[in-house]
């Protein structure tokens, strides 16, 4: 278990064969379920990079991954072995990125590369700072299709992730909260009118989100890995 997080150009990454082996999963099916991800949204690709593995002189396809595309690769490994896996990963991936952060450059060109590295990080967390400065300054409701495209998400797929996440439930064709968040002051009801094709005005209920609920998403998803567009690193 020692090798389930490596460093590869000065990320902490795991790979798609060492989480088919952790997981006693087939390799082939891993492969399957990364492709599937990359396939419904273009920016998973930034979590997961292709490569080759040899063995016994031929070249096999695998995936190398970061914490963002392991977590949400094992998002649906079930049952009690795999979450056991699942802890032994973040304490994994927690302690080399530990490492890297405290690692002293011993020679000039680490030094230079490590002061690279440095001002690509800053580069990186300035669109992070525009994202929530943006999201805090707002003070209005925001539109879910609106948070949604911000994750790179459709409408429809979005709010199937927060129902996944259990954050919320449809009611009839209304996206509601669970009781637990319902007093919290994270949405509001708001009803619209509209005329359907006889002609005839309705009215019905759409869901908006507050700057605290904004916040609220911003945190929960991030402790998921799941991140806005512009905090996506390769």
């Amino acid at each position: 278990m020692n090798d389930l997080v490596i460093m590869k150009k000065q990320q902490a990454v795991t790979s798609s064969l060492q989480v088919a082996e952790t997981f006693g999963k087939d390799h082939k099916n891993v492969l399957q379920n990364i492709d599937n991800l990359v396939a419904k949204n273009s920016a998973t690709k930034n979590m997961f990079v292709e490569s080759v593995y040899v063995n016994r002189g031929k070249s096999y396809p695998m995936y190398y991954m970061n914490r963002d595309g392991f977590t949400l690769l094992a998002m649906g490994f079930t049952g009690d072995k795999a979450l056991q896996f699942k802890i032994q990963y973040i304490k994994a991936f927690n302690q080399m990125e530990h490492q890297v952060k405290f690692q002293v450059p011993s020679t000039l060109p680490e030094a230079l590369r490590l002061a690279a590295d440095q001002a690509e990080r800053i580069s990186v967390l300035k669109p992070k700072a525009d994202y929530t400065d943006k999201m805090l300054s707002n003070k209005g409701l925001e539109t879910i299709s609106m948070i949604a495209k911000n994750y790179g998400y459709t409408t429809r797929e979005f709010n199937k992730l927060l129902h996944g996440l259990g954050i919320q439930y449809k009611q009839g064709k209304t996206w509601l909260l669970y009781a637990k968040y319902q007093d919290e002051g994270y949405t509001h009801i708001e009803p619209y009118e509209y005329t359907n094709s006889d002609g005839i005005t309705h009215v019905r209920n759409t869901l908006k989100w507050t700057q605290a609920g904004q916040k609220f998403l911003y945190d929960f998803l991030k402790s998921k890995g799941i991140m806005p567009l512009v905090e996506q690193t390769v």
